[in-house]
């Protein structure tokens, strides 16, 4: 059976291992906080006390790393025991810019690299549930792609181009944080209003929010802003939801109150509310 590893082993990192040992890998990890790695030993884990110590034997190696200095830091420690034929996924969250740097200078250098960024959640990791995204060289992707399959139920490939799963992992993680203030806020309407926060939910049993998303995304991505709801209206709705939730504190919508504002005073009140995304 394949010699992987993984380092990094939190929430996710540890849901990964859990997932390749019921498979019957043979994982080595590593984490920063040893007490972390030493806890997926019982599970069949091999812990190894450096990241070189970790990679060595491996074919694949799976960093789970919380940012891009720590990316190049782990990746500068495990070198000296990578394998010339193992190849590197890195599940990291990190920025396009510095992703884009990085790939192609460790491919370059020998250091056979792909950015391999998730939506997958910890349970979803133990069941081998979620999406993969990867950017990188394709024939590197094409060695890896049954064992990603094997991880994930989608594995989505964009190319060759660096950064492009790191850029659709932060528009993602976008919509994933920004729903979450929104129903911080809506909460906050509900209690202001009498309603309890699990009653409110009972409007996504006949409203769904996720159509309107793509309905008014699609316009807003074409640049069409001909009105279907005013943005002079969807202030004064927004003011009233201000009012409603006062005086308890609010996530997101004080500042969407503050966007719609200066295109208001820009002259676009008769615009749709997707003018706010105008670049």
């Amino acid at each position: 059976m394949p010699q992987i590893a993984y380092l990094g082993t939190g929430l996710l990192g540890a849901a990964f291992v859990h997932a390749a040992l019921g498979r019957g890998d043979h994982v080595t990890v590593w984490n920063r906080t040893a007490a972390k790695a030493e806890a997926l030993a019982p599970l069949g884990a091999t812990v190894a006390a450096t990241p070189a110590d970790a990679v060595r034997g491996a074919t694949r190696v799976h960093l789970v790393l919380t940012d891009d200095d720590v990316v190049d830091e782990v990746i500068a420690r495990l070198r000296p025991g990578l394998a010339a034929d193992a190849i590197v996924l890195d599940h990291s969250t990190t920025l396009p810019s510095r992703t884009a740097e990085r790939l192609p200078r460790l491919n370059t250098a020998g250091v056979r690299y792909l950015h391999c960024p998730v939506f997958i959640g910890p349970p979803a990791a133990r069941e081998s549930r979620g999406i993969i995204m990867v950017s990188g060289p394709q024939a590197l992707f094409e060695v890896v792609r049954p064992a990603l399959e094997q991880q994930a139920e989608r594995v989505v490939y964009w190319g060759e181009q660096p950064d492009l799963a790191a850029t659709y992992k932060l528009c993602g993680n976008a919509f994933i944080l920004g729903m979450a203030g929104l129903v911080a806020d809506v909460f906050q309407i509900a209690r202001g209003g009498g309603v309890a926060p699990t009653d409110a939910l009972r409007l996504l049993e006949f409203f769904n929010p996720a159509g309107i998303i793509a309905g008014r995304g699609r316009k807003m991505a074409a640049g069409d802003y001909t009105a279907t709801f005013e943005l002079t209206m969807a202030r004064k709705d927004l003011r009233l939801m201000l009012e409603t939730a006062a005086p308890r504190p609010l996530t997101l919508l004080p500042g969407l109150a503050a966007r719609m504002d200066a295109h208001i005073a820009a002259g676009d009140g008769a615009s749709d509310l997707g003018v706010i995304g105008r670049e």
